[in-house]
């Protein structure tokens, strides 16, 4: 099997390497790709929100498999695109990636599903926009309808705060959307879906915020372990049975049948998991740590996925342990960003790239905010984490910086 990955991140690198170790891919190619996935895989140029480039290389390169990682080409329509001209693709429809790409759209997804979720009320008018925040508060939950890879929310208890982020999206031409805050843990739930089929993931947990002890605002992740030894035991097969499947029943009765990697953010509150948000694909960093631990081959899940054929499958396997991914992100992140530094260690085992290139003397160098993931495994998650900042202390490069405290708590 040809397999072609489209993206250029770590998710991506997580990608590509663990399709790598499937005896059944013959051919790999990642396009645009970074200095990591560069030693594992062809490289590519492509733009990729732009169907018909992404067409025109799978049909050159001889593509048996196409697979989207960003949400971008995703909500674009790529994987439409890819599909009518007869290449298998994993990744949903434009019309199913709405999911991800209107938050409004998801809301009005959940509830008619009957999904638990935050309360809402969508403010596309600076004029009601006072109104709105008082009735919600004193909590302040602002996001931004779109597209925003990870950055577009403020949670604050500042009203102050969350006027001056909404207005700013306001300003900028993007609805806001206000929601009630939701209480108790954090925790992602990957399922591979083809239509009709369920299959899910282990759960992971990521950090959203730029400094130790969630301080700081939002980024597009910091780090992320898995498992969760601290998830109640029926937490995948509620989250099954209450969440993905009324929402996969609910894109199908209107026409956009689900076909992909269908991602949950949840709040584990104390009335029980409710939806933070929707993505329409892999998650960046748990990606990293959950195909780190799956042991069942990527390409042939991937390939069901996309041709329907998920019921199929045998049930996952697992790597026993855990694994932690920590980020390094250029300085300045998640602002203005520095780039051209010279990074030293990027090629340890385990270190998946991002914001990466080779110049042309052979150096990495720095090309973007989160610049690397660092994954560590372990028998424990005490050990999967010592594992993982042993080798980031490996790792250099001039400003960089990443949290302290990946999977801390849960090791206690």
């Amino acid at each position: 099997m040809r397999v072609l990955v489209i993206g250029s991140g770590a998710r991506e690198h997580a990608l590509v390497l663990a399709l790598s170790h499937d005896p059944a891919v013959t051919a790999l190619g990642c396009a645009p790709g970074n200095a990591g996935t560069a030693a594992v895989a062809e490289s590519y140029g492509v733009e990729v929100a732009d169907p018909a480039s992404v067409v025109a290389l799978a049909q050159e390169w001889y593509a048996d498999l196409v697979v989207i990682g960003p949400e971008v080409p995703l909500v674009a329509g790529v994987a439409d695109a890819v599909r009518a001209a007869g290449i298998a693709c994993f990744g949903p429809s434009a019309a199913a990636a709405r999911i991800e790409g209107s938050k409004a759209f998801a809301k009005d997804v959940m509830a008619v599903a009957g999904v638990p979720t935050a309360h809402s009320e969508m403010v596309d008018n600076p004029a009601k926009l006072d109104a709105a925040l008082g009735r919600f508060g004193p909590t302040w939950v602002v996001k931004d309808d779109g597209l925003a890879a990870g950055k577009g929310v403020a949670v604050t208890s500042d009203l102050a705060a969350a006027r001056t982020h909404a207005m700013t999206l306001l300003d900028g031409g993007h609805p806001v959307l206000l929601e009630s805050f939701l209480d108790g843990p954090e925790a992602s739930l990957f399922c591979l879906v083809d239509g009709t089929t369920v299959v899910p993931l282990l759960p992971a947990q990521d950090f959203k915020r730029v400094g130790d002890d969630d301080a700081g605002p939002n980024t597009g992740g910091m780090g992320a372990y898995a498992p969760l030894p601290w998830a109640p035991a029926n937490l995948v097969d509620d989250v099954v049975a209450k969440i993905i499947r009324p929402v996969v029943e609910e894109l199908a009765a209107r026409g956009s049948a689900f076909s992909g990697l269908l991602y949950a953010g949840l709040a584990l509150t104390s009335a029980g998991p409710q939806v933070i948000e929707f993505n329409c694909r892999f998650g960046d960093p748990e990606t990293q740590v959950v195909l780190a631990l799956l042991r069942t081959p990527l390409a042939g899940l991937l390939d069901a996925v996309a041709t329907g054929a998920l019921a199929a499958q045998l049930p996952l396997e697992w790597q026993d342990g855990a694994a932690v991914t920590v980020v390094i992100a250029a300085e300045g992140y998640p602002g203005r960003v520095r780039s051209g530094d010279v990074i030293t260690g990027a090629e340890g085992h385990g270190v998946l790239h991002a914001g990466t290139r080779r110049r042309d003397d052979g150096a990495i160098v720095s090309a973007g905010g989160r610049v690397l993931s660092v994954v560590g495994m372990g028998d424990t998650l005490a050990a999967a984490r010592a594992d993982a900042y042993t080798k980031v202390a490996d790792v250099h490069l001039a400003g960089s910086h990443h949290r302290g405290d990946i999977a801390l708590r849960a090791t206690r």
